[in-house]
């Protein structure tokens, strides 16, 4: 209920700010639960991921120092969210999403760098995925990177692709994951390109004044 009604508020805030956002290829959302996964890029882009994909709900992960304050943790808990200790992230990061994915209707966004400003594929999502028994599913945003660029109203671009299923009986060894890994970051790069060739993603953090 808590998610639905703060899905209402935040598309309406996303409209008046930007109201210029593209979703494109949502055909190709399986049925079911599923993991989005895409590079991470802004800190807002989860948020154009879950509009993208409504009317399908979502759980993520959220780093454990947010749940220390109890108004953000009351709006963390009912949003679905579920706290992870980045630098010791644990059975707990691997174990709560699979038992979301398998006995809710809760689907999972998840970005395999980790953060917004690592390129390095991690193998979290393919192991999530495989015991969870749901594909994964790329995406991309284009768009504005800071809340101040989003105000400039030029367009938001949220790509899906198609879906990544994995063998559950295959063994998720060093040299699968690896395949996996370069799958993923080949959907990306073809997102990008079909939503335009000349895309180059450029870090903010790490541009100079």
């Amino acid at each position: 209920m808590f998610y639905s009604f703060a899905r209402l508020i935040v598309r309406f805030l996303v409209l008046l700010i930007n109201g210029n956002a593209h979703y494109l290829h949502k055909e190709r959302l399986p049925k079911g639960n599923f993991i989005l996964v895409g590079p991470h890029r802004t800190w807002f882009d989860p948020i154009y991921f879950a509009l993208a994909a409504s009317p399908k709900k979502f759980t993520f992960m959220a780093k454990k120092e947010l749940f220390k304050n109890p108004i953000l943790r009351f709006i963390l808990d009912h949003a679905n969210a579920f706290p992870v200790d980045r630098e010791n992230p644990g059975p707990s990061a691997i174990k709560t999403p699979v038992q979301k994915l398998r006995k809710t209707d809760l689907s999972l966004i998840l970005f395999p760098s980790g953060t917004r400003h690592s390129e390095q594929l991690k193998g979290g999502a393919a192991l999530i995925a495989k015991l969870a028994n749901v594909p994964l599913v790329p995406v991309v945003y284009q768009g504005p990177l800071t809340f101040k660029q989003l105000f400039s109203r030029k367009p938001v671009k949220v790509a899906f692709g198609d879906p990544i299923y994995l063998d559950r009986k295959a063994k998720l060894n060093d040299a699968a994951q690896k395949q996996i890994e370069a799958q993923m970051q080949s959907a990306f790069d073809a997102l990008d390109y079909a939503v335009d060739p000349s895309f180059k993603y450029i870090d903010v953090s790490k541009k100079s004044d």
